[in-house]
């Protein structure tokens, strides 16, 4: 850490001072200019540095879905978004670009063959969320001056620009340091990373096929197979040469899982998982805020619902919802017997949180949490609370996530074997001491609660539908609350799953409820105009707590945030273009389809 800010002014005199050079032609003859830096590996690295600012931080587990969801509804869930929603900005691409197009003034090959790879990988993650948002957009491989025509181009196809990033992976996969780190882009990120993109468009083109979406793609375009390919030769080549496996650094091998998320660094214990993280430091104030959003009142109350909770299996392997009355199940009865990645992810009976001296039980807790159904990833102990911010790393790229990439895209090719699950999902398993999953099981009898939430399996595959379903399954418990859930959604297209109710914790009515199973009582739904007596919290239904059959059910905080609100095929899996863009373009930018922005063009 200390090397890196070593970096910050350099950082801040040479990238920033280009990156505010997107109107100009000319540098300045006293200023330091793209002619004369970025010679030998010191500038290199410099100016690289802040390339690592287009990864996510506290989005990575604010990403709010029908997984996790707060006071304040996202846009995507209740039909808010505006002709002004998405990110049409374009200056890192111009940092980017800037350090390729200059850097042979770099007379070290090897260095400049290195950090040109650095930049293709970067460019590559930079254009990849802008297909993800926009679909079709332009491709741009150099600087441009601020009268260039062809700032006024029409977009790519999304094809054109697919090629264009695999091709920048490929040279970064084959360029890059093979030394594993921790903060450092290397090979190995690369080669992850292309895994999930290639998983991306296969899945995107495969579930989409014929969509609006996909409207403009030409004939010659690469069948979605294609990319399937891509994205399982990718994984296993990282599976088979990397040397990554599966974090086992616990003294309790119980909590293995939940570990992988609670180090103030990931290279605390035996930690051959973490392939990337962004690093978080208390000593330079560099925090991020997962402790405040699971303690506070006031930021957020983030929880996650009772659909994904139900998608996680008995600890025998059998599913949850094939229960007798599973549907009103109180929390204690819901939490006996699940998947131990369950009670590792939010808090359960015996719950205890990270530090505390001495051990006290911390149950769910309704003021911090909307569903009640209350995160425990990245949340660390509370000496962070007073320091004013939380700093355990954030996880970006780990091979846990290949290993599913793996798996998914051999299912999607109809080329899945029980081999291949054995050295993907079932590692997976192994680790939380889960049954492995058998594809002939599966495929014979696939679950009715995953297929009423993905319609979309069994309508496009004669095979393997069963053990697609249980693969969702698998990625949603194992990347939950890792930044994934929407854009699986999106590529699967299953945006009608949004129109769910998001439900909490279920009451049988007013009471005082034990949530933890210590003998004390946690909270009080009460309905009368007197709060009854006790110490515990009380909460009065219909004005604290919403049910969702009024004086009974479901936490339901938005029952009633978005009436009418349905999904739009047609719309919503794109953001639209900006109308400003489209007018300073006269048109050659086409808006996305369902978009209307009464523009003549």
């Amino acid at each position: 850490m200390k090397k890196n800010l070593k970096y910050i002014t350099a950082i801040f005199s040479a990238a920033l001072l280009l990156s505010a050079c997107d109107n100009l032609d000319r540098f300045p003859k006293d200023k330091m200019s793209p002619e004369t830096f970025l010679t030998n590996e010191t500038e290199m690295q410099a100016y690289s540095n802040a390339f690592y600012t287009i990864f996510p931080g506290s989005s990575v587990y604010e990403n709010y879905s029908d997984e996790l969801i707060s006071k304040d509804l996202s846009l995507e869930l209740r039909g808010g978004r505006t002709l002004t929603s998405g990110d049409w900005t374009w200056t890192k691409l111009r940092n980017i670009n800037t350090l390729i197009e200059y850097s042979g003034n770099c007379k070290d090959e090897k260095i400049r063959v290195q950090y040109v790879a650095l930049a293709r990988f970067f460019r590559a993650f930079f254009y990849f969320e802008k297909v993800k948002e926009f679909g079709d957009v332009p491709w741009y491989d150099h600087t441009l001056g601020s009268d260039d025509p062809e700032l006024r181009r029409p977009r790519d196809n999304r094809d054109y620009v697919m090629q264009r990033i695999i091709e920048d992976l490929d040279y970064a996969i084959l360029n890059l340091p093979s030394a594993k780190s921790d903060y450092r882009v290397t090979k190995w990120t690369a080669l992850a990373f292309k895994s999930r993109v290639c998983l991306f468009e296969g899945t995107y083109r495969k579930y989409h096929a014929g969509d609006v979406t996909l409207a403009t793609l030409p004939a010659s375009a690469l069948p979605y197979q294609h990319y399937l390919e891509q994205a399982a030769a990718a994984a296993d080549e990282f599976m088979t040469t990397s040397g990554y496996g599966l974090y086992s650094g616990e003294a309790d091998p119980a909590k293995n899982y939940i570990g992988l998320f609670t180090k103030y660094r990931v290279s605390e214990g035996t930690n051959r998982e973490v392939i990337l993280a962004r690093n978080y430091n208390i000593d330079y104030s560099v925090v991020h805020g997962a402790n405040s959003l699971y303690t506070s009142s006031t930021s957020g109350r983030a929880g996650f619902t009772r659909k994904i909770m139900n998608c996680y299996l008995m600890a025998d392997g059998t599913r949850f919802t094939d229960q007798a009355g599973h549907e009103t199940m109180q929390f204690v009865a819901e939490c006996q017997g699940r998947d131990p990645r369950f009670s590792q992810s939010i808090r359960t009976p015996g719950y205890v949180r990270l530090g505390s001296n001495p051990p006290i039980p911390a149950a769910p807790d309704l003021a911090v949490s909307v569903t009640g159904y209350c995160p425990i990833k990245y949340f660390m102990g509370t000496s962070d609370d007073i320091s004013g911010g939380s700093h355990c790393d954030l996880i970006l790229f780990r091979a846990g996530e290949v290993y599913l990439n793996f798996a998914e895209a051999k299912a999607e090719l109809d080329d899945l074997t029980q081999s291949d699950l054995n050295r993907s999902v079932k590692l997976l398993r192994d680790r939380v001491g889960m049954p492995p999953l058998d594809k002939a099981i599966a495929n014979a009898n696939p679950d009715p609660y995953m297929s009423a939430m993905y319609p979309k399996v069994a309508q496009t595959n004669t095979a393997n539908v069963g053990v697609i379903l249980e693969i969702r399954r698998e990625r949603m418990v194992e990347l939950l609350q890792e930044g994934f859930r929407y854009y699986d959604v999106m590529r699967w297209a299953e945006g009608h799953t949004f129109e769910s109710p998001l439900y909490g914790l279920y009451f049988p009515g007013e009471g005082s409820y034990d949530l933890n199973a210590d003998g004390v009582v946690d909270v009080i739904l009460y309905n009368g105009d007197t709060p009854p007596a006790g110490t515990a919290l009380k909460l009065k239904i219909g004005r604290d707590v919403i049910l969702s059959n009024d004086l009974s059910g479901y936490l339901e905080f938005h029952k009633n945030t978005r009436p009418g609100w349905t999904w739009d095929d047609g719309k919503d899996y794109l953001y639209p273009i900006p109308p400003e863009q489209r007018s300073l373009t006269g048109g050659a930018l086409t808006q996305n389809p369902g978009w209307v922005d009464g523009l003549p063009f």
